[in-house]
């Protein structure tokens, strides 16, 4: 027997979990204590020492430290590899456009969907295909749920406290997935914001939710893309009345239709912002604004995005399945929040 597996003693760590979770300290599920050494370990992959300032919610008079990211990555149970990303996610949950104070204290229960592109996704293991959305991986949900963790214990967005969510979402316990690159027939992400495609980059999108859409007959672009302009324009979202950006994440089989089709990347934005829209007859007949129905309100249209480049537009999942997905944003306006990508560094 090893001298580090003598030393283990399984119920130290239990009292320790339990205790964090008595302090208020976690998201409910059991997670790491961290120690001088492990916080050490992921401040060294950065080449940090801990006292510098990553980032700053300036509406909540908070500045959060090298140190205290270091501490949320431990407890959400990361490897000091994923220090760069999760650095990067920092800057992008602090920067102003973000808007972090709003989607982040809303009662709309928004989550912070993280996008990772560039070679740093393949290099870490950071998921694009099987699952993507789901468990298994542990930089997706280890990077993701740093987040939320920093989030409860740095600027005291808890449940009843500044979290004032009124169903929340699953999302908010970890939502981490990279675009997979490899099956896209157009410019990823990153690329189409500025950044060279060997830039490993963070994009963070504030979403409600995640709507799923299947299609498994349609092999031309027109009719595929109908079933998912029809979800996006939902009734019953925050989408349809505050127009906020949106994120549509194409399957491998849906993409490889667009791809045979030879439609470009803003083709497809296109056709699905003319096609997503509700009559404003409709929405006033549901109760989604106000007045009674006018003459020509049947034939006034509302789009659930201002306009065609507000469709945050990427590829993931696995070969197999005739699946998509929607992720309509948060808030009332693009004042509100908007998506932010930031650079990965790597020390």
């Amino acid at each position: 027997m090893s001298r580090e597996t003598r030393t283990l003693d399984p119920d130290a760590a239990a009292e320790l979990i339990s205790l964090y979770y008595e302090k208020g300290w976690t998201d409910g599920l059991p997670v790491v204590p961290p120690s001088e050494i492990s916080v050490k370990k992921m401040l060294d992959a950065v080449e940090l020492n801990g006292d510098e300032v990553i980032g700053e919610v300036q509406v909540r008079n908070t500045r959060i430290t090298s140190k205290t990211v270091a501490i949320n990555a431990v407890m959400a149970g990361c490897l000091p590899e994923y220090m760069p990303v999760i650095l990067s996610a920092v800057k992008g949950l602090c920067h102003p456009d973000f808007g972090y104070h709003g989607f982040a204290t809303s009662t709309g229960g928004a989550f912070v969907a993280v996008i990772i592109n560039g070679p740093i996704a393949e290099s870490l293991g950071i998921n694009a295909r099987d699952n993507a959305f789901g468990p298994g991986c542990r930089p997706n949900m280890t990077i993701g749920r740093s987040l939320r963790l920093l989030m409860m214990n740095a600027i005291n967005t808890r449940p009843g406290k500044l979290d004032r969510s009124t169903l929340g979402n699953p999302g908010k316990i970890a939502f981490c997935f990279a675009e997979n690159e490899k099956i896209s027939p157009w410019e990823p992400l990153h690329v189409e914001r500025g950044y060279a495609a060997e830039q490993s980059t963070t994009t963070l999108f504030a979403a409600e939710a995640v709507i799923q859409t299947y299609n498994q007959l349609s092999s031309t672009p027109g009719p595929l893309l109908t079933g998912m302009a029809d979800a996006m324009a939902n009734m019953g979202s925050m989408n349809i009345i505050s127009r906020q950006q949106m994120v549509v994440v194409l399957g491998a089989e849906h993409t490889e239709v667009l791809r045979d089709s030879g439609w470009s990347k803003q083709e497809v934005k296109a056709f699905l912002y003319a096609n997503a829209k509700r009559s404003i007859a409709a929405l006033k007949g549901a109760g989604r604004l106000p007045g009674a129905v006018a003459k020509g309100d049947a034939s006034q249209w509302q789009h659930p995005v201002q306009e065609a480049d507000d469709i945050i537009l990427v590829c993931a999942g696995g070969a197999v399945g005739c699946f998509s997905a929607c992720l309509p944003g948060w808030g009332g306006s693009r004042k509100g929040t908007q998506s932010v990508t930031t650079p990965i560094v790597i020390s």
